[in-house]
C-alpha cells in the first residue's frame, strides 16, 4: 500500500486549519514541501511542544511526504525566536542526515498563514483564489506530518494534543482521545479560575467563541489545538457576538482611511483585495455583484478589524457578509491572469504579536508557563463524524458493537472528499447517529 492510501486509511487531515484531507495534498507533485511551524496565532504553544518532544516522528513524516510529492526542497518554516525548538530540529536533521532546510521566520502575525508562509520561503505569491500548488508548493503543519509518519506505521489518528490556557488554574498541554468533551479538558487544567467565562476554540484572532451555554456537547476534533478561557465580558467575546445587523450598521461609521487595506496581509503579497472598498460598498448600500468579488479573497486573519481599524469596526465580517452574498448568487472569484507582485513596504507593515496581544487585552495570558504534560484517559468519548472539510463520514458501526482503539467507525462516502474516522477508545458503541458515535470503555 502506498503512502497516499495509508494516509487516507489513517484519516489524516490538516491538523491546524480547516481539516483538508492530507491524502489529497500528497497525491500531487511539487517543487517545495513547506512545513508551517510558525504557531501562527498568539498565545498558542502546541507546535512548540511537538517540535521538542516528537522531533524524530516529525522529520520522518517530512521525509516520507517529500519523497511522495517528488519535492526537490523540504523546508521547515519556524520563527527564529523558538531557539530550543530550532536546536532540536537541527540536531535530529543532522543525526538522520535528512535533506531538510530550516527557514527562519520573523515574528509577525499571521506568519503561519499558508500563503504568507509560501511567500516568506519562496518569494512567490499564490494567485488570488489559488492554492500553493499553483506556485509549486505543498504546505502542511507539524502535527499533520507526525500523523503522516504514524500512518506509515498503520497508526490512525485517534488522539489530539491541546493547549489549555487563560483563566485556568493549571495551564497545560494535554493529549486527549478524539471526542473528549471540552469540560474534561478544563478539568485536566485544574478547572477555571472564574465562574463566568467563554472559551476561544483555537487562537484569539481566528478561533470561534464558545459560551458556557454551548459548552455541553462540545468535543475535541482533529483540527483543535487550543482552548483559551477568557471572561464572558471580554472584548473578544463582545466582538464575536455581534449580529449581522449590528455589523452592517457599524460599518456605516467607516471613515475610508484605508488602514485596513494598507495592512491586509493578502493585499501586501499582491492580491487585489481592498477591505476599505468593501466597507464603502456596505456603507452606501451598493448592490452586491461581480464588481465586489475580491471579498472572496479574504483569509479571515482579522488584522483589519483587530489591529488596523481606528474606528473599531469590522472589515473582516463585512468581507464575509459580501462573500456570502456572492456565493448565494453563484459568483466565484476569477483571476485575470495578471502577474502578482508584492506591494512596496510590506516588510514595514508586518504586525508585531506583542502589540497585537496588547490590543486584544490578552497580556495576562501571554507566555503562560504550562504545567507538566498530561495524557488524559476517558471512560466515554463522543466522536464526531464531521471533523474535516468535505462530506461527513458515515458510521460503519452499530449500537452494541465492541470496538478496539483505532478501529474504523466512520467511512468517507463513495466518490466524495472526506476523511476516515476511527475509535479513540476501546469499548462498546452506545450511540450512533448522523453526527457522532459514542463509545464507552469496557
Amino acid at each position: 500500500m502506498d503512502l497516499v492510501e495509508l494516509v487516507r486509511q489513517a484519516g489524516v487531515v490538516g491538523a491546524g486549519g480547516a481539516g483538508f484531507p492530507t491524502h489529497v495534498k500528497l497525491n500531487a507533485e511539487a517543487e517545495y514541501l513547506i512545513i508551517n511551524a510558525a504557531e501562527c496565532e498568539p498565545l498558542l504553544q502546541t507546535d512548540q511542544f511537538l517540535m521538542r518532544e516528537r522531533t524524530a516522528e516529525l522529520i520522518g513524516g517530512i521525509l516520507l511526504a517529500k519523497r511522495q510529492i517528488k519535492a526537490t526542497k523540504a523546508v521547515i518554516a519556524v520563527k527564529g525566536k523558538y531557539a530550543q525548538e530550532v536546536a532540536c530540529l537541527k540536531e535530529t536533521i543532522t543525526r538522520l542526515e535528512a535533506d531538510i532546510d530550516i527557514h527562519d521566520l520573523q515574528n509577525f502575525y499571521p506568519a503561519g498563514d499558508e500563503q504568507m508562509t509560501v511567500f516568506e520561503v519562496t518569494g512567490r505569491s499564490v494567485p488570488p483564489g489559488g492554492i500553493p500548488l499553483n506556485v509549486g508548493c505543498v504546505v502542511s503543519n507539524v502535527m499533520t506530518m507526525i500523523n503522516v509518519f504514524e500512518a506509515s506505521q498503520n497508526i490512525p489518528v485517534t488522539d489530539k494534543y491541546v493547549s489549555v490556557l487563560g483563566e485556568v488554574r493549571e495551564p497545560r498541554l494535554i493529549k486527549v482521545p478524539l471526542g473528549t468533551p471540552f469540560e474534561a479538558c478544563l478539568e485536566a487544567a485544574g478547572g477555571t479560575t472564574i465562574s463566568n467565562f467563554c472559551i476561544i476554540r483555537g487562537g484569539p484572532m481566528m478561533g470561534g467563541v464558545v459560551s458556557q451555554e454551548q459548552l455541553a456537547g462540545m468535543t475535541i476534533g482533529k483540527t483543535d489545538g487550543a482552548l483559551i478561557v477568557i471572561p464572558a465580558d471580554h472584548y473578544l467575546v463582545t466582538r464575536a457576538t455581534e449580529t449581522e445587523t449590528q455589523i452592517i450598521n457599524r460599518a456605516r461609521a467607516c471613515i475610508q482611511c484605508g488602514f485596513c487595506t494598507e495592512q491586509c496581509p493578502r493585499y501586501l503579497i499582491g492580491h487585489p483585495l481592498h477591505p476599505h472598498k468593501m466597507m464603502k460598498a456596505v456603507k452606501y448600500a451598493e448592490e452586491i455583484n461581480e464588481s465586489h468579488q475580491e471579498a472572496l479573497l479574504c483569509c479571515g486573519c482579522g488584522v483589519c478589524e483587530m489591529y488596523s481599524c481606528p474606528m473599531g469596526i469590522s472589515p473582516r465580517k463585512v468581507n464575509f457578509y459580501i462573500a456570502n452574498k456572492l456565493r448565494e448568487k453563484g459568483i466565484r472569484y476569477q483571476h485575470d491572469g495578471s502577474e502578482i507582485i508584492a506591494r512596496d513596504g510590506r516588510e514595514f507593515r508586518k504586525v508585531p504579536p506583542t502589540r497585537l496581544i496588547s490590543r486584544l487585552d490578552l497580556n495576562d495570558y501571554d507566555h503562560q508557563t504550562l504545567r507538566e504534560y498530561r495524557e488524559v484517559a476517558m471512560d466515554e468519548v463522543f466522536v464526531s463524524l464531521r471533523q474535516h472539510i468535505g462530506a461527513p463520514s458515515q458510521a460503519v458501526v452499530s449500537v452494541g458493537d465492541q470496538v478496539a482503539k483505532g478501529q474504523l467507525i466512520g467511512a468517507t462516502p463513495e466518490g466524495q472528499l472526506g476523511s476516515m474516522i476511527h475509535a479513540s477508545l476501546a469499548g462498546r458503541v452506545v450511540s450512533v447517529d448522523e453526527r457522532q458515535v459514542v463509545i464507552a470503555r469496557g
